[in-house]
Order: structure tokens, then C-alpha cells, then sequence
């Protein structure tokens, strides 16, 4: 096993040790029910499935790429359509 895992894995035990009253929490700021006001989180556009036709060598190309090629494809075509976007 390399040094540096054996080092994470002590690590992480020692933290899994740990109990919820000896974790000091003073550098975080308390949340109040503002926090929840303004999500963290972007939920993604809702994506229609649809059927396009691509040449075989662009498809494979993508696909070569791995997984998320569909993702891809999409933040291509989005901003083919934002450049080409009239003002």
C-alpha cells in the first residue's frame, strides 16, 4: 500500500473516532432559516429526449471521449446557440 493512502486511512479513522462534541465548530458561522432562503444548489434545466441524426465518426468521437458525451454534445450546441444568439 503507498504511504499516502496509509496516511489517509489513519486519517480517516482517527476522524471517524472523533464524537460530535469534540469537534470544534467555532470558526463556522451559526445558519438561521435566511440560509435556506437562497438555495446552494442549481437544479438543470429540464432536457427534452429527442432524435438527431449524426455523421458515425462525430458520434464515435464523442462517445470516445467518455461518459457524459450527451452532456457534451449539449454544452456544444448551447453555446454554438448563445454565440449565435441575436441581442
Amino acid at each position: 500500500m503507498p504511504e499516502k493512502e496509509k496516511f489517509i486511512k489513519s486519517d480517516l479513522a482517527r476522524i471517524d473516532a472523533l464524537r460530535d462534541e469534540d469537534i470544534d465548530y467555532s470558526d463556522i458561522p451559526a445558519l438561521d432559516e435566511s440560509f435556506l432562503e437562497k438555495p446552494l444548489v442549481h437544479l438543470p434545466k429540464t432536457k427534452s429526449t429527442v432524435t438527431i441524426r449524426l455523421d458515425r465518426d462525430v458520434l464515435e468521437w464523442f462517445k470516445s471521449q467518455g461518459k457524459g458525451y450527451q452532456t457534451r454534445i449539449n454544452a456544444l450546441l448551447r453555446a454554438y446557440m448563445e454565440a449565435h444568439a441575436k441581442a
